[in-house]
């Protein structure tokens, strides 16, 4: 089963996560600093973190900009304040999905299932039909590895950022509004707003797009959503 790594300064935030988590068969390490959280994800390479954003000695900020330097690991921000710039904040600098304080412990359980679910599901397509590789003139998305290619660069995405990806470039020219995204790429009851989709757009295009401004493959579709326009590989 897979190993979470819960971070928070609130002990009781802890100890429910935990008994919660490991109830449904997870390992569960946990750190109550930034600065101890960095150590326990280098040692004990975690498959999904919940990071608080207020911590002691190193905040939630910080912990993430240093992990997504190195790791594309699912992370879930907690925060407090529930407060937009914090939001779009998180999710600009690499977070997959964001709970607001104080949470349900069985949301949290369903929402680390729904990212496990998501990504085993982009595994085993793969696995049975080769031709779902999407291949797109400087393009290459493998749903089996769950990578990027750029020319014979690797990109590396988050898991709702390559979610994204994979749904717009899967249907080309087709037009999705910001809404639709947000509910097939979260699928549980989200709480947030379409600025959430509009902040993994702009990082799928900074990660993929040669000019961010003016985008080749994500094109935005003027009061309705985006599409992807790339021009499949003969």
């Amino acid at each position: 089963m897979a190993k979470i790594l819960v971070v928070d300064d609130e002990k009781n935030i802890l100890d429910v996560s935990r008994r919660y988590l490991e109830r449904d068969g997870y390992t569960v390490v946990t750190a109550e600093n930034g600065v101890d959280a960095l150590e326990q994800w280098r040692q004990e390479q975690p498959d999904l973190i919940v990071l608080d954003l207020m911590m002691p000695k190193k905040d939630g900020w910080k912990v993430c900009e240093e992990i997504r330097m190195q790791d594309d690991v699912p992370l879930i921000m907690l925060t407090a304040r529930g407060e937009e710039m914090d939001r779009i904040l998180g999710l600009t600098i690499g977070a997959d999905d964001y709970m607001t304080k104080p949470f349900s412990p069985k949301e949290l359980v369903l929402r680390i299932k729904s990212i496990f679910h998501r990504m085993k599901i982009g595994e085993s397509r793969q696995r049975t039909n080769n031709s779902e590789i999407l291949n797109y003139e400087g393009l290459e998305i493998d749903p089996t590895k769950r990578l990027v290619y750029v020319g014979n660069q690797e990109i590396n995405l988050t898991v709702k950022e390559f979610d994204m990806l994979w749904l717009l470039a899967s249907h080309p020219h087709q037009a999705f509004s910001r809404t639709q995204l947000l509910n097939k790429i979260w699928d549980l009851d989200f709480y947030g707003d379409t600025t959430t989709v509009t902040v993994h757009i702009r990082r799928i295009r900074e990660k993929i797009e040669q000019n961010p401004s003016d985008p080749k493959y994500i094109k935005t579709v003027w009061g309705i959503g985006y599409k992807f326009e790339g021009i499949e590989k003969q």
